[in-house]
């Protein structure tokens, strides 16, 4: 390679470090590139979690048919999976240090408290009529859901 090109290409790298360093003189050291987004907390009326009557009903006739143990309480969680990317779970288990206790309808409900972010202001239905039937989840965090309910994005 020619000498000049040499000091072309030296000049030039020179050039792009030198506009670098001034860059980070004018931009603040502890500037986040989120800083400039508006994020405002989110506030639901009502409770964290909610059973409507129809599901509570449907939760204590499932409890006494299936003679569960009162240390048994509903569990609402998330996990990772579904067409939309989370998955809906609900199920009886034992309470965790982790977990919040929600009373609704009379039933103790207990979520993970890092589930709540996902949860915070859901709905759970138990529809029993001839369109539908079983469990069904109106969460207002969802921005996204699948066509039959038991998925969804944030």
């Amino acid at each position: 390679m020619p000498a000049e090109t040499e000091d072309n290409l030296d000049d030039v790298i020179s050039d792009l470090i030198d506009g670098d360093e001034e860059e980070e003189e004018q931009a603040p050291a502890s500037a986040s590139p989120l800083a400039d987004i508006d994020t405002p907390e989110i506030d639901f009326d009502g409770p964290d979690v909610a059973l409507t009557e129809r599901a509570a009903r449907q939760v204590r006739k499932i409890r006494e048919d299936e003679n569960l143990d009162d240390a048994l309480y509903l569990r609402v969680a998330v996990e990772g999976g579904g067409c939309s990317g989370l998955s809906y779970k609900l199920g009886f288990d034992h309470k965790s240090e982790e977990d919040e206790v929600i009373v609704s309808q009379g039933i103790e409900v207990i979520v993970d408290s890092k589930h709540m972010m996902y949860l915070k202001g859901i709905s759970v239905d138990y529809p029993d009529g001839l369109d539908a039937r079983g469990f069904t989840f109106d969460n207002p965090n969802a921005t996204e859901t699948c066509g039959c309910g038991s998925s969804f994005a944030t």
